[in-house]
């Protein structure tokens, strides 16, 4: 009677043991699975890529016109519609065209960021009915410019001198008077005499100013500081 015991407990173990196997796959097919998925993950890594760099190839800089002093409103409102939108990858970058310059005044100096083009915004987009709607009904937004409804892109050559002004070394400096206009000394040896304009040198920041000295008109050489608008 024993003997007849252990033999169906050892037949029960067996019949457990091959449906447990059974339930398990085999390497071989987990490795198949494995590669099934990197398979897929590395196509659509490669359809993403590849979209990217159709995009690339399709966006251009294009130019929208809004009210001056608004600028930093627009780029901001069209930061948030692209953001709110999902565009980013449509519409890749919003700048205001800025340039440092130095500001003489009143015998002053002060640096100012001044903008190259008033009332005007640049976006690095590729141009379609969507991204169209995007930028165009953004807040503060007048239109594209180009012809008629037809958005002109800016042309590379166009783009890199927009750059390269944004990006010079040397701040451009503005003084309130001409060559022709009549100036005051505020410094130095003829300080408070008053004279005309004849020259401007940008690039040393001098200026030269014909003053009357004993009923002879002279030149002097000043710095911008020296001399302010009469």
């Amino acid at each position: 009677m024993m003997m007849q015991d252990e033999i169906e407990q050892k037949e029960e173990f067996e019949e457990d043991a091959e449906k447990e196997n059974g339930s398990l796959s085999s390497p071989m097919e987990v490795n198949s699975e494995e590669q099934e998925v990197s398979s897929d993950s590395s196509e659509d890594a490669e359809t993403e890529s590849s979209a990217e760099a159709e995009n690339d190839e399709r966006r251009s800089w294009y130019v929208i016109h809004c009210y001056s002093g608004y600028e930093n409103k627009v780029r901001y409102n069209l930061e948030q519609r692209i953001e709110s939108m999902g565009m980013k990858d449509m519409i890749f970058d919003v700048v205001i065209p800025t340039q440092e310059e130095i500001e003489v005044k009143e015998g002053k100096r002060r640096v100012v960021e001044r903008h190259v083009f008033p009332g005007y915004v640049l976006v690095n987009m590729v141009m379609t009915e969507e991204s169209w709607y995007v930028v165009r009904n953004t807040p503060g937004v007048t239109g594209f410019v180009g012809m008629g409804n037809d958005p002109t892109p800016l042309r590379p050559e166009e783009v890199s001198q927009i750059l390269k002004r944004m990006e010079a070394e040397a701040p451009h400096i503005k003084v309130s008077f001409r060559v022709g206009e009549r100036v005051r000394i505020i410094d130095g040896p003829f300080h408070d005499f008053r004279g005309t304009v004849s020259e401007i040198d940008m690039e040393r920041t001098k200026v030269r100013v014909m003053v009357n000295f004993f009923g002879r008109e002279t030149p002097v050489e000043l710095d911008f500081l020296q001399v302010e608008k009469s």
